[in-house]
């Protein structure tokens, strides 16, 4: 079967590693995007170009319809839910989150939640299959959507095998590297900045901790428009001397920060999976965060959990942990780690892509 996949976010987060990973394992035969972006991962797949934005009018109005028609793919995978809507082959759609309903609060206007609701309909009307990346986003779908549950699979991320433990002395570069002081505990966060991240709050918790000047804390990610609100918030705290703001960095150098750092916080409102997670616990660093949406799904039993709106919560979490990077269950976090393997998630991933002959009625 010829697969071909939207491959437009690839460098994005969260969305970008999934389709990373499932490009490396064989997953498609053609790719819709950047043609130097994709071929980062496969230099061998067929490559249609389109640079459009997404979430728009424009990107559905000039999706190369007849230039994918051409090649003739037996299914085209959406890694998200804006589908293309006037597309008349077999799709199979991932939809990772709910994001943009459950907190309606942080999107720029009406517009953009009602547009989100439609698409999303469209994408869940259009599909064959529809994938989600854990059970909550799942029941999500089945409480907002009239849906039968039998058409949605759910089918984990994964991490990558470059996430592994590495010895003090191969990661002291990044000292220098990023203006770390030497001999300070360092308190991790990695993802984009986006008001739903909730680090608005993690800074006055971080802001409240014991001995704080013996500390660090690290945001490691992309900048959104709340970057400013956040530097504001780091002055008015006192606490700038003590944040770092590394901006996006290598995947090698992810992997070291992770292991540099004492203590991984994720205090999300909300996420439909939560990468880091698991990036973290791969790299022997014990992990705090909130315990809703998926997120208690992924971490299970390894990590502690707080209420994400709760900032003395936070605050008692990182003086509770910071100090247990030692004590961290590696053998069981191995074993438990071993659910979220990119090669079997690929396996499972193609075999839904090439499922055919579905039965209609599951739409």
């Amino acid at each position: 079967m010829k697969i071909a996949v939207d491959a437009r976010m690839i460098k994005m987060s969260g969305i970008g590693t999934y389709i990373q990973n499932l490009m490396k394992n064989g997953c498609y035969n053609i790719a819709i995007g950047k043609k130097e972006e994709i071929e980062e991962f496969d230099k061998s797949i067929d490559i249609i170009e389109f640079n459009s934005l997404i979430y728009g009018i424009k990107e559905q109005l000039k999706f190369p319809y007849r230039k994918l028609k051409k090649e003739k793919p037996d299914v085209l995978h959406v890694p998200h839910y804006n589908v293309p809507i006037f597309y008349r082959g077999k799709m199979v759609v991932t939809i990772h989150d709910l994001t943009h309903l459950i907190l309606p609060e942080f999107l720029p206007n009406k517009f953009a939640y009602i547009y989100a609701k439609i698409m999303i309909w469209v994408a869940l009307k259009k599909a064959t299959k529809v994938i989600t990346v854990s059970q909550n986003t799942k029941n999500d779908i089945l409480k907002m959507f009239k849906v039968n549950p039998n058409k949605i699979e759910v089918i984990y991320n994964g991490v990558g095998k470059e996430f592994v433990h590495k010895e003090k002395q191969e990661v002291e570069y990044l000292y220098e590297k990023f203006n770390i002081e030497k001999n300070k505990k360092n308190i991790m966060y990695v993802g984009n900045l986006k008001p739903h991240k909730n680090l608005e709050r993690l800074l006055e918790a971080y802001s409240k901790i014991e001995n704080i000047d013996s500390t660090q804390l690290l945001l490691v990610g992309k900048a959104f428009s709340n970057y400013n609100v956040l530097e504001e918030k780091e002055k008015k705290l006192g606490i700038e001397n003590n944040v770092i703001h590394t901006g996006i960095v290598t995947q090698q150098e992810l992997v070291d920060l992770y292991n540099l750092s004492d203590l991984f916080v994720f205090p999300s409102l909300y996420e439909g999976f939560g990468i880091p997670i698991i990036e973290a616990l791969s790299c022997g660093t014990p992990v705090i965060c909130s315990n809703n949406s998926s997120i208690p799904e992924v971490g299970g039993d390894l990590v502690e959990y707080f209420n994400a709106y709760d900032i003395e919560q936070i605050k008692d979490s990182i003086e509770e942990n910071l100090n247990k990077k030692e004590q961290l269950d590696k053998c069981k976090a191995k074993e438990r780690l071993k659910k979220f393997d990119w090669d079997d998630i690929s396996i499972k991933t193609k075999e839904v892509l090439t499922i055919k002959n579905e039965n209609r009625k599951n739409k």
